[in-house]
């Protein structure tokens, strides 16, 4: 059997143009072309496929069920080619670093020092985007993410950049309703909210030399900004890091269970596509980052 043709690429575009416009002549005023050299178009790609892609209605067109299903993948197939021309458009030479990273990361401790960075390497342009999945680099054009865990990604490198103190708290209400932990064990009885590796708690109940700490159970939170809120609405006692919550203990909102402690692998790891190298950027950004994470104890 011979392989399938690829459809006409104008003629694609014709039928995308159409089918957003409902519209034979407003695809062409789009297009640069007439309204006959689109129908023609139109045509020339029902042939290529054998179903009719429109039905001609009162001067004006409509998808039929055919059209409403193609419709989707061509239309995401030239926003993937637009994508893609666009970063192999980009000059090498860019000076602007995208960087992923979550919106409690970024907020609570990259953006406050933004300034020293900016001052040691005038050069480089930061571009922070958030989010809490881990990054997608083929399609979201971040070049590095920083991600806070146990630095496993399968597919993807990554480098310890910095550990912080973390440190165990509650809601007062939570803590006056419980009492106070008279030792690490006390914790096992507490409700737990865990962040999205479930590893946290684990982590520390070991470093108390405590291995039986059972299954973690409780919910999960992909974001510190929620696990934070999670912890001040009583659903649990967090493990999180101690400059985040310093604010909150503060002010009484929050109660330390427990001493501040350093969990060497649950940590902020840099992260990148698997197969790439380190852009010269990026590593400027790694080797800033890791001096301030060390300067500022966390």
């Amino acid at each position: 059997m011979p392989a399938p043709r690829l459809p006409p690429l104008n003629a694609l575009r014709a039928f995308e143009a159409a089918a957003r416009h409902l519209s034979v002549k407003a695809a062409a005023q789009e297009l640069c072309v007439t309204p006959g050299a689109v129908s023609q178009m139109i045509k020339t790609l029902e042939q290529h496929l054998g179903v009719a892609l429109f039905l001609r209605v009162n001067r004006g067109i409509q998808l039929t069920d055919a059209g409403h299903g193609y419709l989707p993948p061509v239309r995401n197939a030239f926003r993937q080619i637009l994508a893609a021309s666009a970063r192999v458009a980009q000059p090498p030479e860019s000076r602007v670093l995208v960087v992923s990273t979550t919106a409690f990361f970024a907020s609570a401790w990259l953006i406050p020092r933004l300034a020293d960075f900016h001052a040691r390497h005038p050069g480089i342009d930061l571009q922070i985007v958030t989010s809490n999945a881990l990054t997608a680099f083929g399609r979201d054009g971040a070049d590095i993410a920083i991600r806070h865990g146990l630095g496993r990604y399968p597919g993807l490198r990554s480098e310890h950049l910095l550990t912080v103190e973390v440190v165990p708290v509650a809601s007062a209400e939570l803590a006056a309703r419980m009492g106070a932990p008279r030792s690490a064990r006390d914790l096992l009885d507490w409700p737990r909210v865990h962040d999205e590796t479930r590893n946290g708690w684990q982590l520390w109940f070991a470093a108390q030399g405590i291995e039986d700490a059972g299954l973690p159970r409780g919910p999960a939170f992909d974001d510190g900004g929620l696990l934070l809120k999670a912890v001040a609405a009583g659903q649990g006692a967090g493990l999180l890091p101690a400059a985040m919550v310093a604010d909150e203990l503060a002010a009484g909102r929050l109660v330390r269970l427990a001493d501040d402690a350093r969990l060497e692998e649950f940590a902020y790891y840099l992260v990148w596509p698997g197969r790439a190298a380190m852009p010269e950027k990026a590593r400027a950004f790694r080797d800033w980052l890791s001096a301030s994470g060390a300067g500022a104890g966390g």
